[in-house]
C-alpha cells in the first residue's frame, strides 16, 4: 500500500494486512469503544494505549498472533476479539530456517542521478564532514585526548573555516586482552576505521605506551601508515597518521602541549579541503532505530527504507545492522540475498548470536527493552519485522563483520549488537558518512564525525522533542504517501550530506557516543 492505512484518520487504528489478527491503536482507545474494521464491528474490551495492539479476531491459546502478515509470537492465553495483546498474553516463538531455496534477488531499481557537495579524499571516497580526530589507543590516554580537544573551542576554530571541529574518540579498553585475538581485532578495526574515515580530514593517535594496542600493532595488523616524531614539533610529511605516546613524550603535560602543536598542523592540513560536487554514489548511509515504539515499523522505518532504495538506485550503499534486531525477520533478507552464500553469511551471524548469548544464560528474545514494550512492542520478532523495513526492497549484496571496511555497493548488513552507540560506531568505522536514526520514544543521539538525522515515528513526540528531531514520519499516520515522505527525507539527507547541520550537531552532541563493541575476556 502507498499509505500506512487508508482508514487510520477516521478510525484511530491501523490494520496492516487482511490476514493480521491484531490492529494497532493510533490514539488511546477507551474500554467500550466500538470500531468498524475490516467489515466487522469490534468492541474494545479494555483501554488500549496508543501504539499498542488489540485483537480483531479471537486467538486460541498457543496459536500465532499475526502482524505485518507474519507471526510475531504465540498467544499464551485465550485472546478474545477486542482484547489488548501484549506481554501478558503474547510470547515470542520464532524458529530460524536454514532453507536457502527462497533466495531470489529482486530486479535492480531504476537508476537515479543525484549529487551533493562533499570533501573529496585521496582514496576516492567523499566526506560529508571535515573533522580532525584525536583517537586514544587505550583508556589511559582518554583524558589527554579530551584535554587537547578542549583547547580548540569555537572561537579558536574560526582560524580553520573549512574544518567542522576537533573531536576525541576515547573508550574504556585497549589493554588486558589476547594479542591479536578477537577482542583486539575488533577494537583495531574500529580505531583504524575512524582514523581514515572520509569525514576525517586529519587524525592524531594518542596512546600511553605500554598498552596492547600499540602503534606497532595498528601498523602491522590494521594497515595504518604511522608518523612518529618523539622529538621536534613539526610533522615532516603530509601523508600518514602521527602517533604519540605519553611515556615517550614525558607524561601528561608534555603530551598535551606537543599534541596541541601537532593538532594545529593537522588543522592546517584539513583546512585545505573544500566542498565540491560529488555523485550520490559516494554515500554510505547507516540506518539505525533506537527507542522504538509501536509505530516504528509503520512510519519511520519504512520511510528510511524508501531512502535506502533511493541511495542504492544512485549507486551508493545502505547499511543495516543490529543483528539481534534482525532475528525474527532474517528470512526476509535471506529471500532478497544476491546469492545463497550471502544468505548463509547472515544465518551464520544469527547462529553466532544465539550461541553467544546462551553462554551467559541469555536469549535473543529477551529484547525488546522496557521502553520498547511501553511503546507497544512485545516480542523481538515483532520488533525485527518493523526494523528490517529500514532496508527497503533491494537486493542484499553482502554481510560484513563488525567495523569491517565496507566496499560493496547496494544494501549490506553489518553484524552488530542492538545497543545503538556500539552499532553506530561499527557502521561509522566501516565507512558510513551519513546515519539515519529512527526513534519512537525519543532517543537523543549524535555521532562525530558522521552526522545523524533523527526521525520521529509519531507527531506527538516530534513536537515535544523538537530540538532533537530532524524529521517527522508521524505524518504517515495522517494519510501522507510513503513514497512522497521517503523522497522528502532523501532530499533532506542530501542537504545534510552537503553541510546542513542536524539537530544533534546544533546541540553539540557526538563527543561521547564512541562505543566500540568488543567480544572476549578482559585479562
Amino acid at each position: 500500500m502507498s499509505k500506512v492505512n487508508e482508514s487510520a484518520a477516521s478510525h484511530g487504528v491501523i490494520h496492516l494486512r487482511p490476514v493480521d489478527n491484531v490492529a494497532i491503536a493510533t490514539a488511546t482507545l477507551a474500554a467500550g469503544t466500538t470500531l468498524w474494521l475490516s467489515g466487522r464491528e469490534i468492541c474494545v474490551n479494555r483501554s488500549i494505549p496508543a501504539g499498542h495492539k488489540f485483537a480483531v479476531a479471537s486467538i486460541p491459546s498457543g496459536l500465532p498472533v499475526i502482524k505485518y502478515g507474519c507471526p510475531i509470537g504465540n498467544a499464551t492465553a485465550a485472546v478474545f476479539c477486542g482484547d489488548h495483546v501484549h506481554t501478558h498474553n503474547l510470547t515470542d516463538h520464532h524458529v530460524v530456517s536454514n532453507d536457502l531455496t527462497t533466495v531470489s534477488p529482486p530486479s535492480p531499481p531504476t537508476k537515479l542521478s543525484r549529487t551533493f557537495d562533499g570533501f573529496h579524499r585521496a582514496d576516492g571516497r567523499v566526506g560529508t564532514r571535515n573533522y580532525v580526530a584525536l583517537i586514544s589507543t587505550v583508556n589511559c590516554s582518554a583524558s589527554v585526548c579530551h584535554k587537547v580537544a578542549e583547547r580548540f573551542d569555537q572561537q579558536r576554530m574560526k582560524r580553520w573555516p573549512n574544518v567542522d571541529g576537533v573531536f576525541a574518540a576515547t573508550h574504556t579498553t585497549g589493554c588486558a586482552m589476547q594479542f591479536n585475538g578477537i577482542k583486539q581485532k575488533m577494537l583495531g578495526r574500529v580505531l583504524a576505521g575512524y582514523s581514515r574515515h572520509p569525514n576525517v580530514g586529519a587524525c592524531l593517535i594518542l596512546g600511553l605506551g605500554c598498552e596492547q594496542t600499540t602503534a606497532g600493532y595498528l601498523t602491522e595488523h590494521q594497515g595504518i601508515v604511522s608518523l612518529y616524531a618523539p622529538s621536534g614539533e613539526k610533522l615532516t610529511r603530509d601523508d600518514g597518521i602521527p602517533i604519540m605516546t605519553m611515556q615517550s613524550e614525558g607524561g601528561t603535560r608534555a603530551t598535551i602541549a606537543k599534541a596541541e602543536t601537532f593538532v594545529e598542523q593537522l588543522l592546517d592540513r584539513a583546512n585545505m579541503f573544500t566542498r565540491a560536487p560529488a555523485d550520490a554514489s559516494a554515500l554510505v548511509v547507516g540506518t539505525e532505530c533506537g527507542g522504538s515504539d509501536g509505530y516504528s515499523g509503520l512510519t519511520a522505518n519504512p520511510a528510511v527504507g524508501v531512502v535506502s532504495d533511493r541511495v542504492v538506485a544512485c549507486g551508493g550503499t545502505s547499511v543495516i545492522s543490529e543483528t539481534t534486531e534482525l532475528y525474527g525477520a532474517e528470512h526476509l533478507l535471506v529471500a532478497r540475498s544476491r546469492t545463497p552464500e550471502v544468505a548463509q553469511k547472515l544465518l551464520d551471524r544469527i547462529q553466532w548470536w544465539k550461541d553467544y548469548v546462551a553462554m551467559y544464560d541469555g536469549q535473543i528474545d529477551n529484547n525488546p527493552s522496557a521502553g520498547n514494550k511501553a511503546g507497544g512492542l512485545t516480542t523481538i520478532t515483532e520488533k525485527s519485522l518493523g526494523a528490517v523495513s529500514k532496508s527497503g526492497s533491494t537486493t542484499l549484496e553482502e554481510v560484513y563483520e563488525y567495523a569491517t571496511p565496507i566496499t560493496s555497493k547496494g544494501l549490506v548488513v553489518m553484524d552488530s549488537p542492538g545497543f545503538d552507540p556500539a552499532s553506530v560506531t561499527g557502521k561509522v568505522a566501516g565507512g558510513a558518512n551519513l546515519v539515519l536514526f529512527t526513534t519512537g520514544r525519543g532517543s537523543c543521539f549524535g555521532c562525530k564525525p558522521t552526522p545523524v538525522i533523527k526521525i520521529a515515528t509519531n507527531s506527538a513526540m516530534y513536537e515535544s522533542m523538537r530540538d532533537d528531531m530532524d524529521l517527522n514520519a508521524g505524518t504517515l499516520l495522517e494519510g501522507r504517501d510513503l513514497q512522497d515522505v521517503g523522497e522528502e527525507f532523501f532530499d533532506f539527507a542530501l542537504e545534510v550530506a552537503s553541510g546542513r547541520k542536524t539537530c544533534s550537531e546544533e546541540l553539540g552532541l557526538g563527543d561521547h557516543e564512541f562505543v566500540p563493541w568488543t567480544v572476549g575476556p578482559t585479562l
